[in-house]
């Protein structure tokens, strides 16, 4: 497992990406991947073009000493000079995990299983770079930061850390569903 403490006192920034608050379309990511709060998981080194063209979906088992929080993930290419660029971003909020219509509280502790909706895109990884994927608990101000109380997101003052540990294993296969198009 991967461990991380989500501070809502201290979110991740949101950087460029599909915003109407802040400054929107690709930014380099390293800023945020050098954060203790955000986990980075990278391809090897692509021998050959990669198409991606469809709908992104990350598959998250985790656990939380929260009663409510979030989880985010991000799908960058990064280039072979380091450069991290943002393509998709998606994000679940924990207490809407089976229905955005009924919200059911988490057990701390407990794995739960989130499915992160990250839309669609049509996008070729060349050959010499990697495909990352970044999961968090926040991307600030693009999403609202959630205070971890089970307390309505807008009037609650109260922000409380969280533990997150993300699972990745026979029994809590965490992953990220790519449509790849031959070429």
């Amino acid at each position: 497992p991967d461990r991380f403490v989500y501070d809502p006192n201290d979110p991740v920034p949101s950087l460029g990406g599909n915003n109407l608050i802040i400054a929107r379309g690709a930014f380099d990511q390293r800023p945020a991947e050098v954060r203790d709060d955000v986990l980075v998981y990278s391809s090897e080194v692509l021998a050959g073009d990669l198409e991606v063209t469809g709908p992104l979906r990350v598959t998250l088992w985790a656990t939380t000493s929260a009663v409510d929080t979030d989880f985010t993930a991000k799908l960058v290419d990064v280039y072979p000079d380091g450069y991290a660029q943002n393509l998709q971003d998606g994000m679940i909020r924990a207490r809407y995990r089976d229905s955005a219509s009924n919200p059911t509280l988490l057990t701390p502790g407990q794995a739960y299983r989130y499915e992160i909706d990250l839309w669609a895109t049509s996008h070729v990884f060349l050959a010499g770079h990697q495909i990352r994927i970044e999961i968090s608990s926040s991307c600030f101000p693009r999403f609202d930061r959630n205070p971890n109380t089970g307390t309505p997101v807008e009037s609650e003052s109260n922000l409380v850390p969280a533990a997150q540990t993300i699972l990745h294993d026979a029994q809590h296969p965490s992953h990220i569903t790519l449509p790849v198009i031959p070429r």
